[in-house]
């Protein structure tokens, strides 16, 4: 039987961001089957009383020097991004909302987002340029405006976040491989222990 490791990721997480570019190439490598979920980190904060390292000036700047350390041993580009924390609820209902309408432009749309926050340092909190990098990923933005006004797309969102909460999910990322859960990308190592 195949094993799965579910992601439970916010775009708007830099942690997130370099888990998002490790775990294909490690179910790859172990034949496990990645399950993406995304999830609004705000929500989780909010539910278990957690909150963002950058809300701690301390803990914000060694966060930062550890997430370049991590890029560069992953050999990805990470910048930080000075517009960072940004509102992540229309990034986060654009994910689901894609993942449940056009599944087959989802991952399309992480990188879109992905590369946009953490590599090029966009703004993506102001809708102009949101609507730009979405132009430029083959996106039609006023489409993307209706998904994320959706319902349906809005109470999956919702779901997601409280499922994650139920199961355990403080911050983002988290992984789980069966009912062990894996929390931060600097706990890859077990979780690629975990599918062996």
């Amino acid at each position: 039987m195949t094993k799965t490791v579910e992601f439970f990721f916010d775009l708007g997480s830099p942690a997130s961001y370099l888990a998002w570019t490790q775990l294909p190439g490690i179910c790859a490598r172990r034949g496990a089957e990645l399950r993406y979920r995304p999830m609004l980190l705000g929500g989780v904060f909010q539910a278990t009383g957690n909150a963002s390292p950058a809300a701690v000036p301390a803990k914000a700047r060694h966060t930062m020097i550890d997430m370049q350390r991590f890029a560069h041993r992953y050999g990805v580009p990470m910048h930080f991004n000075p517009f960072f924390p940004i509102n992540t609820l229309t990034l986060m209902r654009g994910a689901i909302g894609v993942q449940l309408r056009q599944p087959e432009r989802f991952e399309a749309y992480l990188d879109a987002m992905f590369r946009a926050l953490w590599r090029d340092k966009r703004n993506l909190g102001d809708p102009a340029v949101l609507g730009a990098v979405l132009i430029d990923a083959g996106f039609d933005p006023q489409a993307m405006l209706a998904l994320v006004g959706d319902q349906e797309v809005k109470d999956a969102l919702k779901a997601a976040t409280e499922e994650a909460v139920k199961r355990g999910v403080f911050g983002a990322p988290t992984c789980f491989v069966g009912t062990e859960m894996y929390f931060g990308q600097d706990r890859l190592d077990f979780v690629e222990e975990a599918l062996a």
